[in-house]
């Protein structure tokens, strides 16, 4: 494994701690936990910058970047889930997406090669980002309203790079 590849990997180190840092959050927890998942985040354009600058970029770099990714993603939103500041439905229309999506990428009968994110696909991943930073962060009451409005849109947009993603493929 490469220097990307093991930023990738070492991203997953943020879903545990994420999911014990958002069992009972205090203030102070909840803003520790907005760092550590925006720096396990951060390392999602550290691995992609460095494997092409380096020129590095693998097959397997494909495959794990956006599964981490998701997992990184996953956890927060079922601690959210589980503190009841976004319905479960909603966090199941990402992990519904995602999973259709992982596992388009893994069937070899499908693709010959791994196929990387597009640009939806990292508009979606930002928007997820910012919606679960705004989610889990300790703001006031009126943020509320916009941590909510920036997690649907994060599931709209969820949505729409999935089908932009599945749609060529099943013409071509």
């Amino acid at each position: 494994m490469n220097l990307p590849t093991w930023i990738t990997v070492s991203r997953l180190l943020g879903v545990p701690i994420l999911l014990y840092g958002l069992q009972a959050p205090s203030v102070e927890a909840r803003w520790s936990m907005v760092a550590v998942f925006l720096l396990a985040a951060g390392t999602d354009w550290l691995d992609g910058y460095l494997a092409r600058t380096l020129d590095q970029v693998t097959d397997l770099g494909k495959f794990l970047d956006p599964l981490v990714d998701k997992l990184l993603v996953l956890a927060p939103l079922v601690a959210l889930v589980e503190l009841g500041q976004i319905p479960a439905w909603g966090a199941f229309l990402i992990l519904a997406r995602e999973l259709t999506i992982a596992g388009w990428r893994v069937d070899s009968n499908l693709q010959r090669s791994v196929q990387g994110a597009n640009g939806w696909g990292k508009l979606k991943t930002v928007s997820q980002i910012v919606a679960i930073a705004l989610l889990i962060a300790p703001l006031s009451q009126s943020w509320q309203f916009f941590s909510l409005v920036a997690f649907w849109i994060s599931v709209a947009l969820t949505w729409v790079s999935g089908a932009i993603y599945l749609l060529p493929q099943k013409s071509g």
